[in-house]
């Protein structure tokens, strides 16, 4: 053996031992996937099929992959979606919501509409507490926000009520939050418990957040960007209310992520 190819050969050697570790690692999940199956016969937390792969995550590829994105045209500030004739009339590309009334978020995305298999994992994440969907779904919400992340300063999960929060054991909103990248910055309180925005009609929801944030005066927020995160926008008064406080409180600008958006017009 010569001093010269002792290294090729180690290269080699390394390459094969990896390649073996790789197959066998697929073979310890696909036996770990068997073993799941046979004995505790997990379902899918989405549709509630059989999981046939169990170590890859509580919903199935079927599920994740029937997700259905918010696609252009869109808002500009809030991001629901537009007919394509209203962003040909309208140089700004505003919904109708957004031209009649000033909006305090400047910029909002969501991975795709509140609706089928996305609304099945949203809610198998808030009141089933699968919170190991939180990742998965912060992962996609990194791809699907584009510039909404760009030059931010940190992201600030919606609060729940104490009560709530006790109640539920975690927020969901912070659970999504804490894997978007960008540090989680817990600057707002709810001060006032209100009623689930869910089982108000829209013209209620406003009134019924309002005051209810608040940004505590020991908050490190003024001159920052920041990014609102919760797990569903609908009429996006939640998100104004607590863009008011963070506005209030000396906050630059104030975007929104949300896992899903209640989408006002299907083109």
């Amino acid at each position: 053996m010569t001093p010269r190819g002792f290294p090729f050969r180690t290269m080699l050697l390394r390459g094969t031992r990896q390649a073996d570790l790789e197959r066998a690692g697929r073979l310890l999940l696909s036996i770990a996937d068997g073993l799941a199956a046979v004995l505790l016969a997990p379902v899918c937390a989405a549709c509630h099929e059989p999981l046939e792969q169990a170590t890859r995550g509580a919903v199935c590829g079927a599920c994740w992959a029937s997700i259905v994105p918010i696609t252009p045209p869109i808002c500009r500030r809030c991001g629901d979606a537009l007919p394509s004739w209203r962003e040909r009339s309208l140089g700004e590309s505003l919904c109708a919501r957004c031209r009649r009334a000033p909006q305090r978020v400047s910029r909002a995305c969501a991975i795709g509409a509140y609706d089928g298999s996305l609304r099945a994992i949203v809610h198998a994440l808030k009141y089933d507490g699968r919170r190991t969907l939180a990742r998965p779904l912060s992962l996609r919400l990194r791809a699907a926000a584009g510039d909404v992340l760009h030059g931010v300063d940190g992201v600030v999960p919606v609060p729940l009520h104490r009560s709530r929060e006790r109640r539920r054991g975690f927020n969901q909103a912070r659970e999504i939050a804490r894997h978007l990248g960008p540090p989680v910055v817990d600057a707002l309180q709810r001060v006032r418990r209100t009623a689930s925005q869910a089982d108000l009609p829209a013209a209620r929801r406003h009134a019924n957040v309002r005051g209810a944030f608040v940004c505590p005066s020991r908050a490190p927020v003024r001159g920052l960007t920041l990014v609102l995160v919760d797990d569903v926008s609908t009429t996006g008064a939640t998100l104004n209310a607590c863009a008011s406080a963070l506005l209030a409180a000396g906050a630059r600008e104030v975007r929104a992520l949300t896992a899903a958006r209640a989408v006002t017009r299907q083109r």
